[in-house]
């Protein structure tokens, strides 16, 4: 049991700092050890009380939460927790933070909220415990190629449909692991990329644009209704279930939550082996708890492959060791090599399904 965690609040409310203090005390577990009005006051009182972990609002004067957070990254690394809001410039914000070397971001609205609060204090409570042990926190330089415009794409459909999916699920450090797998693929990939990120409603798409600004294929947040093509990656709606239906084409769902979290990884993968059987690789980021080990075994089952981020480079080693231990993985593979092994593994895979057609083809004559 984690004891004591030491927490700094930085926040230019003073409302928004009482909240968050007396939610905290309430909670246990957590000494709220400071308070800080701006970025600056933050840099000095980290360096001078050193605490755990730093909840860090995104959007201040003077000094904004992404400036603050380059500064503690590069002179006082120190696991920070994001408190963020539904704006269109807090959600880009947030997910640039992530980028930038985040551990989670917390809603705080949801603090306010007098039907949800009991639940929202738990989830901050979790969040900051879990960042309490994470390692020291670094910037990350997105894997290149790296598209820098800040257009909306102009990237397409290939317009061939998927035979194979690469199935990518990932919670607790899952955005920044995405921002060097997803850039790393090639554009004439020979599979559609689908993929479960544990994110509330509001950031997906944000999610979803940042990948397509940064990748080589065309990463966008899934839709009812639509087809799945190759060279395209679909990124599950925060508050749906990302599921394939019949005729091979995308569904988003509303029912319950599977491993108290929705999307699921399990859900998805469940249905990508319905429909895809053994064309299915399996890749399961950093994150806290199980999610995605049913679904793991489950491609295994129907013929598929699993892969999993190894431990050093995870932010929280929860949901790949689940699978390790399962015996469900067929590679632990570093973040810096995930790419490659998809590819890899994708090759292999269409090599020998090619073998296997022409031997058929030559039994039968």
């Amino acid at each position: 049991m984690v004891d004591g965690i030491r927490v700094l609040i930085v926040d230019d409310s003073a409302f928004a700092r009482m909240t968050i203090a007396r939610e905290l005390k309430s909670a246990g577990e957590i000494e709220v050890v400071d308070f800080a009005r701006n970025g600056i006051e933050a840099l000095e009182k980290i360096k001078q009380l050193k605490p755990d972990v730093v909840t860090l609002d995104v959007e201040m004067p003077q000094m904004d939460g992404l400036e603050t957070l380059k500064r503690i990254m590069t002179e006082c690394p120190t696991p920070t927790v994001m408190l963020s809001s539904l704006t269109g410039n807090g959600t880009d914000a947030t997910l640039k933070a992530l980028e930038l070397g985040a551990v989670d971001f917390f809603l705080k609205n949801t603090l306010a909220n007098p039907l949800g609060s009991e639940g929202a204090v738990d989830n901050l409570k979790n969040k900051l415990l879990t960042a309490s042990r994470v390692k020291t926190p670094q910037h990350i330089t997105p894997a290149a190629p790296a598209v820098k415009s800040e257009k909306p794409s102009k990237k397409k459909y290939s317009g061939k449909p998927a035979e194979n999916i690469v199935l990518i699920g990932s919670s607790t450090g899952g955005p920044k692991a995405l921002y060097q797998i997803v850039p790393g693929l090639p554009e004439d990939i020979p599979a559609a990329v689908l993929i479960v990120q544990h994110m509330p409603p509001g950031f997906t798409n944000s999610l979803a644009v940042r990948l397509d600004q940064l990748s080589n294929i065309f990463v966008k947040e899934a839709e009812q209704g639509e087809l799945i093509y190759e060279g395209t990656a679909y990124v599950a709606k925060g508050g749906y279930h990302m599921v394939v239906a019949e005729g091979g084409i995308l569904a988003l769902t509303q029912t319950a939550p599977v491993c108290g979290v929705r999307p699921s990884v399990n859900v998805t993968m469940e249905s990508v082996v319905e429909y895809f059987g053994g064309s299915v690789l399996g890749v399961v980021l950093t994150g806290m708890g199980i999610d995605g080990t049913v679904g793991a075994q489950l491609i295994k089952q129907a013929g598929g492959r699993v892969l999993v981020q190894d431990e050093a480079s995870c932010v929280v080693y929860g949901m790949p060791k689940s699978v390790v231990q399962a015996g469900y993985s067929d590679g632990i593979i570093p973040l810096t090599g995930i790419s490659m092994a998809i590819m890899d593994n994708l090759q292999t895979h269409i090599k020998g399904a090619e073998r296997e057609r022409s031997r058929v083809h030559f039994t039968k004559k």
